[in-house]
């Protein structure tokens, strides 16, 4: 069987890529780290992937604004192969300042007529770094990353994670056409003030998908909860417990197994 490849781009400040490789290579990938300035340089890279990450972290130290930076580094060098990569039917994953390049970008939510400045991340609302775990509901059944109506259990680390719309139709455009993927709830699964909703993002909304379901950004970060110890009541919580952040890259994993690797073997 022809290999699913990953491609995760690196830049300074970029602190989890080396999670991130462990955690495609145990969902059954093979995963490479490279700096997005490669890739600027050689833009045929990205045609030896199936998959590609965002990364989380500090990209650049989040000067002017949190992945700001680097996702002008996208919007005036990559746009154009970002694009046909999703549009060849290959993944997109963004986790916490990897989200936040997907939408200051342009990326996510994408199409159908958002701007960028239709939607974005900015400060929480505690006006300080949250880490903590927290539960995620899904809303849409057309993202390829997710299992729907499976409610799952991660970490948050961040200090701007909060997302904003410029409008209530830019809102409800978000509910409507399904480009919420996740909000954030408690254990019963219902919505809730701080610390449910760890960053006072509008209506507890933790991830964005595009139009495809074949590009997600999230808050949270699943890399960071692939093993059963990882979890701080694992001990309590039995051997037959099964770490919900591998299951979003098992699930990539086996989508471009199940579709890709026939026509597009990269």
């Amino acid at each position: 069987m022809e290999q699913v490849r990953a491609i995760i781009l690196r830049a300074a400040g970029i602190n989890t890529d080396l999670e991130t490789q462990y955690t495609l290579e145990l969902a059954g990938a093979k995963a490479d780290r490279v700096h997005i300035n490669r890739v600027i340089e050689d833009k045929s890279l990205l045609d030896q992937y199936h998959i590609v990450i965002f990364p989380g972290g500090f990209s650049y130290g989040d000067d002017v604004a949190a992945g700001k930076i680097m996702a002008n580094q996208v919007v005036h060098h990559l746009a154009e192969p970002v694009q046909k990569f999703i549009d060849d039917g290959k993944l997109v994953l963004g986790i916490c300042n990897g989200f936040q390049v997907l939408v200051k970008a342009g990326i996510l939510p994408g199409g159908s007529g958002f701007r960028q400045e239709d939607v974005t991340i900015t400060y929480n609302d505690s006006n300080k770094y949250e880490d903590r775990w927290v539960y995620l509901v899904p809303q849409t059944d057309r993202c390829v990353f997710i299992e729907p109506q499976r409610q799952i259990c991660v970490p948050i680390a961040h200090g701007e994670g909060k997302i904003v719309t410029k409008s209530d139709e830019a809102l409800q455009k978000l509910k409507d056409e399904g480009y919420v993927a996740y909000k954030y709830v408690d254990q019963n699964g219902e919505e809730g003030p701080y610390p449910i909703n760890p960053n006072g993002s509008i209506e507890s909304i933790a991830g964005l998908t595009d139009r495809t379901g074949r590009v997600l950004g999230l808050m949270p970060h699943p890399e960071r909860y692939v093993r059963r110890t990882q979890h701080p009541h694992w001990s309590r919580l039995g051997k037959d417990l099964d770490p919900d952040g591998i299951k979003i890259f098992r699930n990539a994993v086996k989508y471009v197994r199940d579709n890709l690797l026939a026509s597009c073997p990269a």
